[in-house]
């Protein structure tokens, strides 16, 4: 009598899984069949009283029946899932298309790029050096003394006796001049480090961009032209401009050139401290004394070196009044460029 309900529940469970047409169905008959009150436990039940010769035999069946109804339940569930994601993937043609957002270029990318092509076209190369560094290249090379404050470590962040994060790009100069002889003329940009209090004008980190060129009868007349016809490329034509004397180690006479301040023109205002105009690089004829540590002849060769911080850069080409924001990764800002 059991073995005939077994048989009569496997094919009345066969027959109601071809008429399944979705999950909820699905769900009805496992509960009908595989419930806590379903068919294939009411078996178990009839099996407690099956003579005991042939409970082996019953109990064998019994167990096979519903695991093969557990098992082709769950593959026709798991059709019904699979079947679910790919319908849940189409695409809905009737829907508005989305607009794809696209992203662009760091502010302080932008201005790298737009001052290395000015400097490409005026005959410069791209040099790139470490940003970790030796003592001699950072400063002994570049004619800076031994007891040169910038030397000490409230300034400089040094790894160990010999080694520092480079405060400048400037030491790039002297690895290439010990590479080649003259002309040389390229530029150096990277990122430098120096160890100053965070604010709204100054910070540990930034990037420079150095330039030099060296050849026989190079004179400080080319370096304002070059760093004039630089400055009418990327500020405009009719910018106002000015060279003051200044001081560099490993420069001979040196300079700065200032700008008419944007935010006043001129007029004097906070932003330039009143004096009408803005600093934007220094700059000056290489030190023979540089000359030395790469064997270059300063009798035969002469040369000119500038350099210039691109934050400061692109805050006053677009008017950022503190460093800081330019690193904060605020979508807001770095949206407007």
């Amino acid at each position: 009598m059991l073995l005939d309900d077994i048989e009569q529940i496997n094919s009345s469970f066969n027959s109601d899984l071809e008429s399944v047409k979705n999950p909820e169905q699905l769900e009805k008959i496992r509960i009908r069949y595989l419930g806590k009150n379903g068919s294939v436990l009411q078996l178990f039940e009839k099996f407690k009283s099956v003579p005991k010769e042939d409970k082996p035999e019953l109990g064998n069946r019994l167990n096979i029946l519903r695991s093969e109804l557990t098992e082709k339940f769950n593959h026709l569930k798991n059709e019904f899932e699979i079947t679910n994601k790919i319908s849940s993937k189409q695409l809905d043609l009737t829907l508005p298309g989305k607009k794809n957002e696209i992203g662009s270029k760091h502010i302080l990318t932008q201005t790298m790029d737009e001052i290395k092509n000015i400097f490409k076209g005026l005959g410069f190369s791209i040099v790139q050096g470490p940003e970790i560094d030796s003592d001699y290249y950072n400063f002994e090379a570049l004619n800076f003394p031994a007891d040169h404050p910038a030397r000490d470590m409230q300034d400089t962040y040094f790894i160990s006796k010999d080694f520092l994060l480079r405060t400048h790009t400037t030491p790039v100069q002297v690895r290439i001049m010990e590479k080649q002889q003259p002309p040389v003329r390229a530029i150096m940009p990277g990122k430098v480090y120096r160890n100053e209090a965070v604010s709204a004008r100054s910070y540990c980190v930034f990037h420079q961009i150095d330039g030099i060129y060296v050849d026989t009868n190079v004179t400080f007349a080319e370096l304002k032209g070059t760093l004039v016809s630089f400055a009418h490329s990327f500020y405009g034509k009719d910018l106002a401009y000015r060279f003051r004397p200044s001081f560099f180690p490993f420069t001979e006479p040196s300079a700065e050139m200032d700008i008419h301040c944007f935010n006043c023109n001129g007029k004097g205002c906070k932003l330039c401290k009143g004096t009408g105009w803005l600093e934007i690089l220094g700059c000056g004829m290489v030190d023979p004394n540089v000359f030395k540590y790469v064997n270059y002849d300063s009798e035969k060769y002469s040369g000119y070196a500038f350099g210039m911080g691109i934050e400061r850069i692109a805050m006053l080409k677009y008017g950022i009044d503190d460093i800081r924001i330019i690193y904060e990764n605020d979508f807001r800002f770095l949206k407007q460029f």
